[in-house]
């Protein structure tokens, strides 16, 4: 987002809690500056402390507004720009799971916002229904992709890629693009892969991301029996989409928000398999971009992805309408004027006076 806003002639500077991260030679690349806020924690003393510098910094550059991205930095950012009387005031929810704490710390945050934005129709509903933010103050602005998921590899391409991981020419590849974490929920993917593999004894799963759940989950892989079908591929970069490794794309997770994994699996053009949770229904169209199941269910989950690995010509057409979906509603050209129009109209109200909904 932050790169097409700043080939779109905006000014921006990004305000981190980690300035040491994956993303900064892109930032440094679009020529974005990028500082780090020094947070220890969401309360306490040194919280209040942290606030105020960032207020006093926000003073100095001018800023039409400040959007936050997170949980975290909502509490910090949009209280200091508060503070900093930023002409408009934009907050984020990814999530529709948060710990109570979270959750009661940005229910009072949303309040000093302007706008609350969520990146999908039912985490939009959870900030109305549960977080108590009024319609008037929710905008839904999705994740979205930008044009390099689209692109293919010739046969050949794909082929190389495929065997620099050890996979078979012929071998059926499941696979997750996703952090190894506890909400993602890898294990029971491994579960699934185990009932597959007594159905089709040459497929193979692959994951791609790191996480602190690697160790337990090539322990599980052991204790399965099928270690020797399971690749652990590491962090990958998202250019090119690695999705394309894959003939069944699965996300598998215990809760979601808005999972931009699903519609980069559409962008190329795999079939999705993935449980019906958070914001995924808003993505993937059941039946038609892909399948859903009930999470928590590794035989629902194994059925669904034996039934794609069988019928290749359903799995070619589930692929060909995820591109097309994900084309018309989630490229970056759909969805990046929709946050501008939010930005303007914020600032327009700003200057007509305070009118902020109750």
């Amino acid at each position: 987002m932050a790169e097409l806003l700043a080939a779109a002639g905006h000014q921006l500077e990004l305000f981190t809690l980690r300035a040491q991260g994956a993303m900064g030679a892109r930032y440094a690349a679009a020529g974005i500056p990028v500082h780090e806020v020094p947070v220890r924690s969401l309360v306490g003393l040194d919280t209040a402390r942290a606030i105020r510098r960032f207020a006093a910094r926000l003073r100095t550059g001018r800023f039409d507004v400040l959007h936050s991205h997170d949980l975290y930095t909502n509490v910090v950012a949009v209280c200091a720009a508060r503070l900093a009387r930023i002409p408009a005031i934009v907050a984020s929810k990814r999530w529709t799971e948060w710990r109570l704490a979270h959750r009661m710390l940005n229910r009072g945050v949303f309040r000093l916002a302007d706008c609350v934005v969520a990146n999908s129709a039912r985490v939009g509903t959870t900030l109305r229904a549960h977080d108590r933010v009024p319609a008037g103050r929710v905008a839904v602005v999705t994740n979205f992709v930008e044009d390099a998921a689209f692109a293919r590899w010739t046969p050949d391409e794909r082929l190389a890629q495929r065997r620099a991981l050890g996979l078979a020419d012929d071998a059926p590849v499941v696979g997750i693009v996703a952090r190894l974490r506890a909400e993602k929920d890898h294990a029971l993917l491994l579960d699934a892969i185990a009932l597959v593999r007594a159905r089709v004894p040459a497929v193979r799963l692959v994951l791609v991301g790191d996480g602190d759940e690697h160790e337990a989950l090539e322990a599980r892989a052991d204790a399965l029996g099928i270690r020797d079908a399971v690749v652990f591929a590491g962090h990958r970069p998202n250019r090119p989409n690695p999705h394309q490794l894959f003939d069944v794309s699965v996300l598998c997770s215990k809760h979601e928000g808005f999972p931009n994994t699903v519609v980069e699996a559409m962008a190329a053009a795999r079939p999705v398999v993935a449980t019906a949770v958070g914001g995924v229904p808003d993505a993937l169209v059941a039946s038609e971009t892909g399948l859903l199941v009930p999470p928590g269910d590794a035989r629902a989950l194994a059925d669904a992805i034996a039934a794609l690995l069988a019928d290749p010509a359903r799995a070619e057409q589930m692929g060909a309408a995820g591109v097309a979906r994900a084309r018309e509603v989630f490229h970056a050209t759909a969805v990046v004027p929709q946050l501008t129009r939010l930005y303007d109209g914020l600032l327009a109200r700003a200057r007509r006076g305070p009118s902020r909904a109750a």
